[in-house]
């Protein structure tokens, strides 16, 4: 199995890169949490996940071991392929994955697209003993778990902006007013977004 590939980063999008090593360019699906870590870098050291089958013989980069465990974690989910783990970690940091699991929140979880109540549901009860919550958790990064925050974000992300983002800011604005109506925390958020 290969651990990890470090070269020069011949191709980046935010699904994909190229990594050069010595003539040779591997191609590496990646979530936007690696691309970003990635961008405006010549070169990068991405830990790989293999994914051999049958029809096809595919490598998934992470800019962080975590990152990678995490991955394997959501893929050993029943109904989980590796497109779907990556559009997870697409949709949230490392950080905030493991708080929606830990914390049971499976509305959060089902905001990412292709993912459904039960799907979500079952990645929680799966993953909950299994994921730890690790480092500290910032100001920004506390998952609200009530019926406005949850909306508001799913309001946010329907209309194109990221999850993380989305978060953070429905995070603050709900610490700052908790009384806040639904409406009243999307409208904020639009402006700081």
């Amino acid at each position: 199995m290969i651990d990890y590939i470090k070269g020069n980063i011949a191709e980046l999008t935010p699904a994909s890169t190229t990594i050069d090593i010595n003539g040779i360019g591997y191609f590496i699906s990646i979530s936007l949490n690696t691309y970003s870590a990635l961008e405006n870098k010549p070169n990068a050291k991405l830990f790989i996940y293999e994914s051999i089958r049958e029809d096809a013989h595919q490598l998934f980069g992470f800019i962080n071991k975590r990152e990678r465990e995490l991955f394997m974690h959501l893929i050993s989910v029943s109904g989980i392929g590796a497109s779907t783990a990556r559009m997870i970690l697409s949709s949230m940091n490392p950080n905030e994955l493991e708080i929606v699991i830990s914390s049971g929140n499976a509305d959060m979880l089902k905001t990412v697209k292709g993912i459904g109540l039960k799907t979500a549901q079952r990645v929680i009860v799966d993953l909950k003993d299994k994921i730890k919550v690790s480092g500290d958790i910032g100001q920004g990064d506390i998952v609200i778990n009530n019926e406005t925050a949850n909306e508001a974000i799913a309001a946010l992300v329907m209309l194109g902006f990221n999850q993380a983002p989305s978060q953070k800011v429905v995070s603050k604005l709900m610490k700052d007013k908790p009384d806040s109506t639904i409406e009243q925390v999307i409208k904020a958020a639009l402006k700081l977004l």
